[in-house]
């Protein structure tokens, strides 16, 4: 009669060893994640959102006057102070200008640009132009007037991407002041810098940092002006 084999299990350290590479693979990934969506975002800075600048300041050199305004009676305002231009009106205005656009999305869709959020989601963000209102310096120290002027707008950026903008045009991240600033306080008349109003735990939609969304959740955006000169 033969003897019963012995059952063994793992020993501590072997399981310890196994809980270790668990957390060096899952490290890896996520800093991996990382890694990749920091240079998909570089990509979108140069390849669309400098690049439409360049595009902007092309046109201006091109025929002297900004984007929508008139050759006869030029304000020097985008689309004379209008409404802001878009999409079929912005690459009519380039095409008819002879300035190339970036490639965007796809062809005929110049003026927008795919990227995907913090959670893994797709994202489509778009630039128009617009003249509109602008906090500056006042006569005094500490005293803040508004002006009018011309600016990119860039809409749907998670929080992420609009701070990693605006540290790379300003030098740092202040939401109300510098020359990148969010669409709802480049106004404002207060003294006091700003943070961007959100953050990546905001769910698409209105979710709150108090009400934390699913990792799967789209993150929430904003929309971000960026001063042009002329």
């Amino acid at each position: 009669m033969s003897t019963p084999l012995k059952q063994q299990g793992f020993s501590l350290l072997e399981l310890t060893l196994v809980i270790i590479a668990i957390g060096i693979l899952i490290s890896a990934t996520s800093v991996g994640g990382n890694l990749q969506r920091s240079a998909s975002y570089q990509k979108l800075a140069s390849s669309f959102v400098r690049a439409w600048e360049l595009a902007y300041l092309a046109h201006f050199n091109g025929t002297g006057i900004v984007i929508g305004d008139s050759a006869t009676t030029p304000t020097a305002k985008v689309n004379q102070g209008g409404a802001a231009v878009c999409d079929t009106p912005l690459r009519t205005a380039m095409m008819a200008a002879g300035v190339q656009m970036p490639n965007g999305r796809a062809n005929g869709y110049e003026t927008h640009y795919s990227y995907l959020d913090s959670n893994g989601n797709p994202q489509d963000s778009s630039v128009c132009f617009q003249n509109v209102s602008w906090t500056v310096n006042g006569a005094a120290p500490g005293v803040y007037v508004q002006q009018q002027k011309n600016v990119m707008i860039i809409d749907r950026l998670t929080p992420d991407l609009a701070r990693m903008l605006d540290s790379m045009i300003d030098g740092s991240s202040d939401a109300q002041f510098g020359s990148f600033r969010q669409s709802t306080i480049a106004a404002a008349l207060s003294p006091v810098a700003a943070e961007w109003n959100k953050d990546n735990t905001w769910q698409y939609g209105g979710g709150a940092a108090t009400n934390p969304p699913l990792d799967e959740s789209q993150v929430d955006v904003v929309t971000a002006y960026w001063l042009m000169n002329p």
